[in-house]
């Protein structure tokens, strides 16, 4: 890097940092105001500019100037279509501030990714097409940014050329929004007429609109106070990292959410509530007597307590909420639909939880207007709902309207690690803080030992007609006869009573699956051996239960049938029913089968008699040291 390269980036580095984002309808020029924000503010080198005339050629719409758009827009789908689809991220500086903007895409279907941009700005603008005004898109985007605490709009009436320059249209569209906008919770609206093609009020303010006196787009970007906003916040600082690089020294590093701490200043562990004093504030060039809000630092403490990654640190007086449920909205961002009771990780801060869940969507917004409708059962790809949340684990947080950085959290598929849905989370669930566990005096291994045997779920799964039922019978009478004690429970039959109220939508066989396994835990618990027949068709109810109870009390059959041999023999007529259409959701036919990856017990059954099967399933009993053959 060369001295001045290097100097400019040290400069910029030092400034007070803004993150923003456009958005708007598509076509409201969005990625053409960046462009032209970077063309102004000298952030375009000589090769960029002869490469953005040579595309503005080929690709532009703007016949013989440059179109500033393709600046952004590096996607080939997007110079083809002229759209923006996914977030297009660029830095530039000035000499007050440097800025990172987001270029977010208008099309609905891609909510998602303009969510994601929205996650981490401080300020939006909002562009609306003077000649159209005030669209769905423009409201969704205005919901969408209002959910995701963003406090400041910047309103840029875009391509004011187009209409002559007219203060009444313009006037208009500002009334308009603003009464729009009045339930949404911004702090400020600023309103701008510009033209981001020609450069009208976006660097200088322009003679084409004498009528208006306010700031340019620049010079509201580089002196709005966005800064305070998070330095008044109470201290939080989500532990990233324990740094021990020998006996003398234990620290822990991260970067302040919010809020600023001093040397001798009293902290707290939010979720054991152990305290201690600040010993240093280490960083790279040297000790800090005092650290604020975006400081990344390594604290010392006065004594040794017990901090981990994932702990928040706090002031005294001034705690986050510690709970294990709590109600957030949700905005789905995965083509798998959500379903409560799935289990899921979760991300909260630098908190990772390996297992929690939605327990109940209480109603799914419609981001087009921002009214919740009738209450819904499933969040699909770029809806938002507002959910109940379970953890496995209690999670140290605040109120997103509060503080957005110990207030967010982001959902993660257990299997593939995709990132699935985003949260911010409203207020914690305290309904069941009066409810504890009741110590008993007699447990599993006293009910166990009296009954002389090892408890274990034995959990049968496959397809309808596989032979489930069959064989777990047959299991069942042979454990009798061995003078086991069992409880056979079958899927079929549970239907009929506890869960009678359930149909076989997704939701309902997650809940189905989920009872199952509570009630064969009880069983366990008084030292039974519980045998279970269930299709149960998703892997991760299924793990679901197997983390209920300990690593070899849960025995996972899997009958393997195909599934044309299960169509042949059909021994309820279901299948028939299913493919004339008067079954839905019927596993196999149009329900998905997830086969078990790795069973204790895999039964192939073609050519093989149920008696055999079961035999199978005794020896790896035996095997595992559940029961004797001998």
């Amino acid at each position: 890097m060369d001295t001045d390269a290097a100097g400019c980036l040290g400069e910029a580095v030092s400034k007070d940092q803004l993150r923003f984002i456009t958005c708007g309808s598509v076509d409201d020029g969005k990625s053409t105001l960046i462009g032209r924000l970077l063309h102004d503010s000298k952030m375009i080198y000589e090769d960029q500019l002869r490469a953005l005339a040579r595309d503005s050629a080929k690709h532009g719409t703007t016949g013989e100037d440059i179109d500033f758009a393709l600046l952004v827009d590096g996607l080939e789908a997007e110079r083809e279509q002229r759209i923006t689809i996914d977030v297009a991220y660029r830095f530039f500086t000035t000499p007050r501030r440097s800025f990172m903007v987001a270029d977010t895409p208008g099309h609905e279907q891609y909510t998602r990714n303009m969510a994601t941009g929205a996650s981490n700005a401080q300020l939006a603008i909002i562009l609306i097409d003077a000649r159209n005004g005030i669209l769905v898109q423009t409201k969704r985007h205005s919901f969408i940014c209002s959910l995701l605490g963003i406090r400041h709009i910047l309103l840029a009436v875009n391509k004011i050329d187009l209409v002559d320059y007219r203060k009444d249209v313009f006037d208009g569209i500002v009334r308009d929004y603003v009464a729009f906008a009045s339930a949404l919770g911004f702090k400020s609206i600023v309103p701008f007429p510009i033209s981001a093609r020609y450069g009208d009020n976006i660097i200088y303010r322009s003679g084409n609109t004498d009528w208006y006196h306010g700031q340019s787009l620049l010079d509201c970007l580089e002196t709005i106070d966005i800064q305070s906003e998070t330095t008044d916040l109470p201290f939080r600082f989500p532990v990233q990292w324990v740094n021990r690089p020998n006996l003398d020294f234990r620290g822990y590093a991260g970067t302040i959410a919010s809020g600023s701490i001093a040397v001798g200043d009293e902290i707290i562990v939010a979720a054991s509530g152990r305290s201690s004093r600040v010993k240093r504030i280490v960083t790279y060039d040297g000790d800090l007597a005092v650290a604020e809000a975006g400081d990344a630092v390594t604290i010392m403490l006065e004594n040794e307590i017990d901090v981990s990654r994932g702990d928040v640190l706090a002031g005294p007086t001034q705690r986050p909420t510690v709970a294990d449920q709590f109600a957030a909205h949700l905005i789905w961002m995965d083509e798998e639909p959500m379903v409560p009771g799935r289990s899921y990780a979760f991300r909260i801060g630098t908190q990772s939880i390996a297992s929690g869940n939605v327990t109940r969507i209480k109603y799914k917004i419609d981001v087009n207007t921002g009214e919740p409708p009738l209450a819904a059962t499933t969040l699909g790809l770029n809806e938002f709902g507002f959910c109940h949340v379970a953890t496995t684990l209690p999670v140290s947080f605040d109120p997103y309207h509060v503080n957005r950085r110990t207030g967010s959290f982001i959902v993660i598929d257990r299997y593939t690690n995709r990132t699935v849905g985003a949260g911010m989370i409203d207020f914690p669930l305290r309904r069941a803080s009066n409810v504890a566990w009741q110590p008993l005096s007699i447990g599993k291994q006293e009910r166990a030992g009296l009954k002389e045997q090892k408890p274990c779920i034995i959990w049968f799964t496959g397809l309808s007609g596989a032979g489930k039922s069959t064989i777990a019978n047959i299991v069942d009478q042979k454990l009798f006869a061995m003078s086991h004690h069992t409880m056979l429970l079958d899927g079929d039959n549970l239907r009929h009573g506890l869960n009678g109220d359930l149909g076989f939508t997704d939701a309902d066989r997650i809940e189905n699956i989920r009872r199952a396994g509570e009630v064969a835990k009880l069983m366990l618990d008084s030292g039974l051996m519980v045998i279970c027949s269930f299709i149960s068709p998703y892997m991760t109810e299924r793990d679901l239960v197997r983390k209920l109870v300990g690593k070899r009390e849960f025995v996972e059959v899997f009958v393997d049938t195909p599934i044309d041999e299960c169509v042949r023999r059909d021994p309820k007529g279901l299948y028939s029913r299913a493919k004339s259409g008067k079954i839905e959701n019927f596993t196999g036919i149009d329900a998905p089968f997830e086969a078990p990856r790795a069973p204790e017990v895999h039964l192939k059954t073609l050519g093989q008699p149920p008696e055999q099967l079961a035999d199978q399933v005794l020896d790896a009993l035996a095997a595992r040291g559940i029961i004797s053959l001998t």
